[in-house]
């Protein structure tokens, strides 16, 4: 396992795609789990290639929003970017590399739960 580097994504700006991972790790922090080569790691690449495309050019990053017609885009930081189909998408990538282990704990909560209907959780 090798971590995704700023140069898979393909741009010039370091620092952009620096802060594009960093972001995304944060979102997704298995992301650096994927072996080199596998289709994983290749789909997470082309999410953030993605996403960088989506950014706004360098000289519109104070534009907060732009409208034409119906259609409206805001822009405020790199995070915005991340919209839901990125960040679920991401998330969904790490949910591949678990175990498939049943979530741990009981349901319901007996505390709440079991004091309105005590004949049923008790």
């Amino acid at each position: 396992m090798v971590k995704i580097t700023p140069a898979e994504l393909g741009i010039q700006d370091e620092d952009l795609a620096r802060r594009v991972l960093v972001r995304a790790r944060t979102i997704a922090p298995c992301l650096d789990g994927f072996d080199e080569g596998s289709d994983e790691r290749k789909d997470v690449v082309a999410i953030l290639k993605g996403v960088i495309a989506e950014l706004p050019k360098p000289g519109t990053r104070n534009v907060r929003s732009q409208a034409v017609n119906n259609a409206s885009v805001q822009y405020r930081d790199i995070a915005s970017a991340f919209d839901g189909d990125a960040t679920a998408s991401l998330r969904s990538l790490c949910g591949a590399t678990t175990s498939g282990a049943l979530p741990v704990g009981s349901f319901p909560d007996p505390s709440g739960i079991s004091r309105l209907w005590p004949e049923k959780y008790s």
